[in-house]
């Protein structure tokens, strides 16, 4: 595998465009969960998306463990293949999130009518686990825009041979992104059945 040639100017410009992604990725998912739903485009065809994003984040999940063993071995190209392809199937989930959000309604937990309100009477049908899911919901978000900037700069450190960088950053970044992967499954899991 090739690195790249890092030098200040480099890391400079791998800063900025990193700190610009950190804050657009964030600021693009935000914007598409709050605002109203204009899109024309049929919603027949994004049903299926949020089935994907949870088989790749358990993808990502594998590969991030598959990754985490074979550093461990010391079989450092085992290790890069399975964080790049870490990387890829959460750049794919990314760009699946974002269509979903985009094009697909709107689901509330607990709104077991899909009348996009969820009233006291279903609040008690479904009684702890709207705080569990709840919980459970907002450390993944507040950790998936953390992850994206942890995430970019280990690559970069990687890419550039930035080695010592590298294993600092890893020793955050594995854990938090692991946990977003888990814990994305679980909201799905949980989160599925009130899909219209």
């Amino acid at each position: 595998m090739t690195t790249l040639t890092s030098d200040k100017q480099t890391d400079r410009r791998i800063v900025w465009l990193i700190g610009i992604l950190s804050i657009a990725v964030p600021l693009v998912v935000a914007v598409l969960l709050f605002m109203p739903k204009s899109s024309q485009v049929s919603e027949a065809w994004v049903l299926w998306l949020p089935h994907l994003n949870a088989t790749l984040n358990s993808a990502t999940a594998v590969c991030l463990m598959g990754g985490y063993w074979a550093v461990k071995s010391k079989n450092i190209e085992l290790h890069r293949t399975f964080m790049f392809s870490a990387f890829t199937l959460s750049s794919l989930f990314l760009i699946s999130y974002v269509l979903f959000h985009y094009a697909g309604p709107k689901t509330f937990f607990g709104d077991i009518n899909n009348d996009d309100i969820v009233d006291a009477a279903e609040k008690a049908a479904v009684g702890a686990w709207r705080y569990i899911y709840l919980v459970i919901l907002i450390t993944h978000i507040i950790l998936a825009a953390i992850i994206v900037p942890l995430v970019l700069f280990t690559v970069y450190y990687a890419v550039s041979g930035q080695l010592d960088k590298h294993r600092r950053l890893a020793k955050w970044t594995f854990p938090t992104w692991l946990y977003v992967a888990v814990t994305g499954v679980v909201v799905y899991a949980l989160i599925s059945s009130y899909y219209a």
